[in-house]
């Protein structure tokens, strides 16, 4: 980080230079998370070849009228889920100009790009035929009407606007004044277009589901689940933020400023009372689902049971447990709740795509996961986690940014306020 606050990168050579010095280890390399995780990854990305190699039958649990697995609900349902604080966060700092949150902006973004560049990578590896991943993209076989078609482009684009707006970090990192002055002139473009393409993929993922209607359970079945998708990925996102927020405080406290550890509490508050909102909207609209669906003689039943254990366990509790957290200004028990809703999201998603799908089906006919697919799953995550620590080790994600950058971004603002100053004398 130094390197990059005290000279540009002028040519090739000067970037080579850089990015081999960076590439160097920041820190211990032995310490108890690398000892446990580095195994993990190393069998993981040994069972992907494996599996490109001989194919997708010979790591997954193919079962007839089961289309997707864990990968699909754990992975990307359930991570792009959580990717939602993104989306969500811009628009509060960029669109209703909420300085309080501006310090979490850029893990939220980077986390969020790495979600859907992880996570939606996981469909390469849960096609049979992987060379056709372009298919979705190009609208070939269904045409360009499909919804597979909308979602497909949506993930693409909003890739690379999550990319757009996390780029004059990377800007900083290699002292390149001139790019990153570009980059920042658009970046209000790209989180307006950025919010647009992820309140319509969210929900888009939703109307994927409602296809299966004569396979999924009655008690989650409902015209209404684009909308239950949007409105959940709200407190998904914001539930992620507050969990990878407390785990970078312990993990890269040295790197950020004691004005932050000052705010990070309030911080945490103003999210859970979002949560706390948004998850009792969301309970009112899975009332209103319940009752018009008429379906109250199935809750005395064993899925009306684990229905029970999703919405009351994993939804109401944590929004009870946000309320009170907020009003008691108790972190402790906010980052519980966050970690009981990111719980709730997981099941839910998992329970449209396998465990409420075809619920009918006797457990020895039904798609269980395999050791290997799990094992990919939680190979995928890690490789996530690594790659948020190796940028945010490098990157001014968490810690100042670099003196030019200041000076820029003070000029900017004085700037500002003279033609405010010259339009009010108008």
């Amino acid at each position: 980080m130094q390197a990059a606050a005290t000279r540009e990168i002028r040519n090739l050579k000067d970037l080579v230079a850089f990015i081999r010095s960076e590439l160097k280890p920041k820190g211990k390399i032995l310490t108890p998370f690398n000892v446990i995780t580095a195994p993990i990854l190393a069998i993981g990305l040994g069972l992907i070849v494996y599996r490109f190699i001989f194919g997708l039958g010979t790591v997954v649990h193919e079962v007839p009228g089961f289309p997707w697995g864990i990968w699909i609900g754990f992975n990307i349902m359930s991570g792009v889920a959580f990717a939602g604080g993104a989306y969500v966060l811009t628009f509060v700092v960029y669109i209703l100009r909420s300085e309080k949150y501006h310090p979490i902006i850029r893990p939220t973004v980077l986390n969020g790009f790495l979600a859907y560049l992880f996570y939606a990578g996981v469909i390469v590896v849960d096609c049979g035929r992987w060379w056709n991943i372009t298919n979705p993209i190009l609208g070939n076989k269904f045409g360009v009407n499909a919804v597979l078609f909308l979602i497909a482009w949506h993930f693409l684009l909003y890739m690379l606007t999550e990319l757009v707006e996390f780029s004059p970090a990377i800007a900083e990192w290699l002292g390149l004044k001139k790019v990153r002055r570009i980059l920042n002139s658009m970046t209000i473009g790209a989180v307006i277009f950025g919010i647009t393409l992820s309140t319509l993929h969210q929900s888009g993922l939703g109307a994927l589901i409602m296809m299966g209607k004569p396979n999924i359970h009655p008690l989650w079945w409902t015209e209404y689940i684009p909308v239950l998708f949007f409105v959940s990925s709200i407190f998904a996102g914001l539930s992620m933020v507050i969990f990878e927020g407390s785990i970078s405080l312990r993990v890269f406290g040295r790197q950020m400023t004691e004005e932050y550890r000052r705010e990070y509490p309030d911080i945490v508050v103003g999210l859970a009372k979002t949560c706390a909102a948004v998850m009792f909207v969301y309970l009112f609209l899975k009332a209103l689902v319940l009752i018009h669906g008429r379906h109250w003689d199935l809750l005395n039943t064993p899925m009306g049971y684990w229905y029970l254990t999703e919405v009351v366990g994993l939804v109401l509790i944590p929004c009870l447990m946000f309320a009170k957290g907020v009003r008691s200004r108790n972190l402790t028990i906010i980052r519980v709740a966050a970690l009981l809703t990111m719980a709730g999201i997981i099941i839910n998603r998992c329970n449209y795509v396998f465990i409420a799908y075809k619920w009918y089906v006797p457990l020895s006919e039904r798609y269980i996961p395999t050791l290997a697919e799990t094992w990919i799953a939680f190979t995928v995550v890690l490789a996530h986690i690594w790659t948020f620590r190796w940028i945010v080790n490098r990157m001014p994600v968490y810690r100042e940014v670099p003196e030019w950058a200041k000076e820029e971004e003070e000029e900017k603002i004085i700037r500002k306020e003279v033609a405010q100053w010259k339009a009010s004398r108008m």
